[in-house]
């Protein structure tokens, strides 16, 4: 694929002009606080580049799944909060995303300044199947640019949807590649082209229904998988262990079994925990001991206990492996981090990654949340990806809707 680049846009001259920017402001919230402003940094860099050539700056985001109408916990208000705080130029935020309120403050925007529309997926014709709602959308998303626009995608979290404000304006204005997007890019295309091994993927995550395509691609391309989080009691089952009260998807058992044997034909090893903390319940406070991965019923709790982290064994174990490959992509914590005391695993992985000469890369999501929250900066990593749905379909070989219609 070949795409314009933002510095091409640039080149051409903005000032005075309006772009459209596709910003992933999509952050996590606790109540109006911004717990984790991982994307709104990220999303800093092209926005700044643009307000100091002189443009007039729209963008468009979503936050959350709203069902399609405005929903006060859904607005983007404290993510635009957070922005104008970090941000080195002027950005407001629009009541609305096609309205009143978006059409008057767009018509009054200077010069190297920023307006932020309403949560796009507040019109439910941005994430619609039918082409001519969505393209009505993008029409109208468009028309707010003037005679002159044209559209910068910078959302990387969002190419892999076909959705209005990614995909449909992007064939109406001319687009260029954002500069969060062509790394990321660069960085998945070191995954999957030329990788230097040895290659080890740490997956985690509750269901392994959320990583079975990427399982089935990586198989034959990574050396070692190693499997954490609640997935792993899918894998300790298909190889004939009872796992009490833990997560099993019951109905992926014989495909993980396939997938054990084809592995091992393709050589691929997958690595599954030898040892995991069992809890009585969940619940940050629960009573909790560390036991055999073979031997989860024969904890203290019985055929209730729920397995709520990798055990220490495997946590050093993993790390072991980690700090011997040249290329590391982990997706998915391997425990409940968010509770201090089924932290150690998901925190033993992300220090093996800041110890290890690999070139590293924490694919997004709650993996990006999880190092964060455990105390690690971004710096200590060799990308953290600001798509954790994106990256793992990129790695599947899937066709991203919002990088293939900006293939020039």
């Amino acid at each position: 694929m070949t795409f314009h680049t933002l510095n091409e846009l640039i080149a051409d001259g903005v000032r005075g002009r309006y772009i459209l920017v596709r910003s992933d402001l999509n952050v996590p919230l606790d109540g109006s606080e911004v717990t984790d402003d991982g994307r709104i940094k990220a999303s800093l860099p092209v926005l700044t580049k643009l307000t100091d050539a002189g443009a007039r700056v729209l963008v468009t985001a979503h936050l959350g799944r709203p069902k399609g109408a405005p929903e006060d916990k859904y607005s983007l208000k404290p993510a635009i909060t957070r922005l104008a705080e970090l941000a080195p130029f002027k950005a407001t935020l629009a009541d609305d995303t096609v309205g009143t309120s978006a059409k008057e403050l767009a018509a009054s925007l200077q010069d190297g300044q920023v307006l932020v529309l309403e949560n796009v997926r507040f019109d439910a014709r941005e994430t619609s199947k039918d082409d001519a709602e969505r393209g009505a959308f993008a029409d109208e998303l468009v028309a707010l640019t003037g005679e002159n626009g044209a559209y910068v995608d910078d959302a990387f979290g969002a190419v892999h949807r076909k959705h209005a404000s990614v995909y449909d304006v992007a064939t109406r204005l001319p687009s260029y590649q954002g500069d969060l997007v062509h790394t990321e890019v660069e960085v998945l295309r070191k995954l999957t082209a030329d990788t230097q091994r040895p290659y080890v993927v740490v997956l985690g995550g509750s269901k392994v229904s959320d990583k079975l395509a990427v399982i089935d691609n990586l198989i034959g391309k990574a050396d070692t998988i190693l499997v954490g989080g609640g997935m792993l009691f899918t894998f300790l089952a298909a190889e004939g262990n009872k796992v009490a009260g833990s997560l099993l998807e019951e109905d992926q058992i014989p495909v993980v079994q396939d997938y054990l044997k084809r592995a091992a034909d393709a050589g691929t090893e997958f690595v599954v925990p030898t040892d995991v903390v069992v809890a009585a319940k969940f619940a940050a406070d629960a009573d909790h001991e560390t036991v055999s991965a073979e031997a989860i019923e024969s904890s203290s709790f019985g055929a209730q206990g729920i397995g709520l982290d990798i055990g220490p064994d495997s946590a050093q174990a993993f790390a072991e492996r980690i700090k011997g490959a040249k290329t590391v992509f982990w997706n998915g914590p391997m425990g409940v981090f968010e509770f201090e005391a089924f932290s150690a695993g998901t925190r033993a992985i992300a220090q093996a990654l800041t110890e290890t000469d690999a070139f590293t890369v924490v694919g997004g999501g709650d993996s990006a949340a999880a190092v964060r929250t455990l105390g690690f900066s971004d710096d200590q990593f060799g990308h953290i990806s600001t798509g954790g749905g994106a990256s793992l379909e990129y790695l599947e070989g899937k066709e991203l809707p919002g990088l293939s219609v900006l293939d020039r």
